[in-house]
């Protein structure tokens, strides 16, 4: 009611809102000669005529002062210094006249003294009146309207962790706390904390009437299932939804509003993770010397994190790139002083092809565990660069594996993906040929025992779809999305890294872990729901007024509808409820070594047509969804035709070239 009577007050027109200042001030006049009278004869009388023509007299004398001094052309609620030393001047002249007119003149029945007083209290009247307005108008009533601009918040969960971001969002000068929201029954309509407690299925009234914007979950112990359940209901609704971490990660018990963040994907998966077993996480890595490679990645450097918090003696982080290997190596040297850690963490510069590198590092340190996580992982990258691919992920997983049987490793974990199942692009079938190098040198019983964990995509990964979702929501969009009906497994980081570390733990050699990775996600409903809770709408034939249009941009080189974890059919259960063991053929090592060689030989020959054929004949299911893309043949497309003699060799290049008989890139 006082911001419609305040905004209604400062429509008006400015003559009239002068006029109404006038008026006041004529009666403060007035009000402040009786005041003055009472006080002089210290009682209060009732108001006569005598008081009245003194007071005609002040309002004569008043008035005029105050127009030529210019106080009537002064915005009060932004008046400042100057307007205030304006109505002290005009108060001062004011005085003296009124004085000398009641003293000199001494009016029948009017003491002397009122000519002192009233002056004075007419300037604490006329200064106080100016001063409230400015305050009223210039200060709370812009800060109520600035209010109302700010995001009107409901926070989910009146638990312990809702109180404290209530008493937190309190204190914030940038949103408003509307009330909180439970499931529980028994404190619908009750106040906590001077807020009332909805029930959920009111939020349609509430975004009417409060006018409701934003939701943040409070529910840090709520299962996956649960909160996936509230997010499927706010869905629906035109809120941003935040969220509180776990229970886990308010490592400190005081909830602060910063720590309220975006959701990710992790939120919008119905999925509960499992504790890890901490048996096996440290069978293989406690008071043990564990290296590991690709330790700069996304997968790398998290295996890096959970080996550290079991105490290993050393920790070697080996790494081609100087940046990620310095950038790991600071997070390692700062957790390792947080946790108080004993453990030497060493940085190695150093390329996994780089066979004598590799056996130089395997024999000096004699590491009790690898875990192998260099590899070349973005499809369309290594399907414009095979050679180079296949270099990293499949030679270089061979030149590890030797350098660990030679300097007596007794384990040996790879960090594979689904993308070796049936692959249809160059990474995915470099990932199974390194699957089968382990699996064929396991049959050798040498002391070193291989294994592989497979797994699909982790969340947050250098390339993962969720944070580009982000950005081109910040951004405005559209959101790409490359196939309406493409799906994928998701799992978070940290819980990809803990299994792999477990999974190691129970290898007996040769074996291929597959984790399990729950329901895969299809992309585009991923991609309404990150819009959705984001409080925009989604723009599309439906809906042409949307704020968040989404793409379709069509396959990438190389990629999948969907993927697979299994070539087979037969998973074996382990210990773990998450890790399963797979049952997959191979080629025994007497016949894979000499294929192997013959693919060296092609890269080094820059022989892209012989590479894919090797691919082909060596990976079982390999099935290619684009011809050979690598970026120096299509540079050389314009000199390739049909007939080998109507065009001329690129330069040093032998006239049978394979080069010359690609007719169709």
């Amino acid at each position: 009611m006082f911001e419609v009577i305040v905004h209604r007050f400062l429509a008006l027109p400015r003559t009239f809102k002068q006029a109404l200042v006038i008026l006041l001030d004529a009666v403060l006049c007035v009000l402040t000669v009786w005041l003055a009278w009472c006080l002089r004869l210290e009682s209060w009388l009732p108001l006569n005529t005598t008081h009245l023509k003194v007071g005609l007299l002040s309002i004569a004398v008043a008035l005029p002062l105050f127009i030529w001094f210019g106080l009537y052309r002064a915005i009060f609620r932004h008046a400042g210094w100057n307007a205030m030393v304006a109505v002290v001047q005009a108060m001062a002249l004011y005085a003296v006249l009124f004085a000398g007119l009641v003293t000199v003149y001494a009016f029948e029945g009017v003491p002397r003294t009122v000519g002192v007083l009233q002056p004075l209290l007419l300037l604490v009247a006329i200064g106080g009146a100016r001063a409230l307005v400015r305050f009223f108008l210039g200060g709370v009533y812009r800060r109520m309207l600035q209010r109302r601009s700010w995001p009107g918040v409901l926070i989910y969960g009146a638990g312990h962790t809702g109180r404290q971001l209530a008493r937190a969002l309190s204190d914030s000068h940038e949103q408003r706390l509307l009330g909180f929201l439970d499931d529980d029954d028994r404190l619908h309509g009750h106040s906590l904390d001077g807020r009332t407690v909805y029930a959920p299925r009111e939020l349609p009234r509430l975004i009417a009437q409060l006018n409701a914007t934003d939701v943040l979950l409070a529910i840090p112990s709520a299962s996956r299932t649960a909160r996936n359940a509230i997010l499927t209901q706010l869905q629906a609704l035109p809120l941003h939804v935040r969220t509180l971490p776990t229970m886990a990660e308010l490592s400190t018990g005081t909830v602060r509003l910063s720590d309220a963040r975006e959701l990710d994907v992790e939120d919008l998966l119905a999925r509960d993770t499992v504790p890890p077993n901490d048996v096996l996480l440290n069978k293989h890595t406690r008071g043990k010397v564990v290296l590991v490679t690709g330790a700069g990645g996304s997968i790398g450097s998290e295996l890096c994190h959970q080996i550290l918090r079991c105490h290993p003696e050393q920790l070697l982080l080996l790494d081609a790139s100087e940046f990620a290997l310095y950038d790991v190596h600071q997070q390692m040297q700062q957790l390792g002083q947080k946790m108080q850690a004993t453990t030497h963490i060493v940085p190695l510069l150093g390329s996994v092809c780089d066979k004598a590198r590799m056996e130089r590092v395997m024999a000096t340190w004699t590491p009790h565990i690898v875990y192998h996580a260099a590899a070349y992982k973005h499809v369309p990258l290594v399907e414009h660069n095979p050679s180079e691919g296949v270099r990293n992920n499949v030679v270089g997983t061979w030149v590890c594996a030797e350098a660990a049987l030679h300097a007596r490793v007794p384990h040996f974990v790879l960090v594979s993906t689904d993308k070796a199942v049936r692959p249809t692009n160059t990474m995915g079938a470099s990932k199974r040929l390194a699957e089968m190098v382990l699996q064929a040198l396991a049959e050798l019983n040498g002391p070193t025992q291989f294994s592989m964990v497979r797994f699909g995509n982790v969340l947050g990964s250098s390339g993962s779809v969720v944070p580009l979702f982000r950005q081109q929501i910040e951004a405005g969009g559209p959101l790409t999305l490359t196939h309406p009906d493409i799906t994928r497994f998701f799992m978070t980081i940290p819980e990809a890294a803990q299994l792999v570390v477990q999974a190691g733990a129970m290898a007996q050699g040769g074996d291929v872990f597959v984790l399990d990775m729950g329901e895969p996600v299809r992309i585009a409903d991923l991609a309404h729901r990150m819009i959705t809770l984001s409080g925009l709408q989604v723009k599309d034939d439906t809906n042409p007024h949307g704020d968040i249009a989404i793409s379709i941009i069509g396959l990438r080189p190389g990629e999948k509808l969907f993927e697979e974890l299994l070539i087979g059919n037969n998973p074996q259960p382990t210990e773990h409820k998450r890790i399963l063991r797979a049952q997959e053929a191979h080629w025994p090592w007497e016949r894979l070594e000499p294929r192997l060689h013959a693919l060296v030989a092609c890269m080094e020959a820059d022989d892209m047509l012989g590479l894919r054929q090797c691919l082909l004949d060596l990976v079982d299911g390999f099935a290619p969804t684009d011809e050979v893309l690598d970026w120096r043949l299509l540079a050389l497309k314009p000199r390739v035709g049909p007939v080998q003699d109507q065009y001329p060799s690129p330069p040093n290049q032998p006239q049978n070239s394979r080069y010359l008989l690609q007719t169709d890139l």
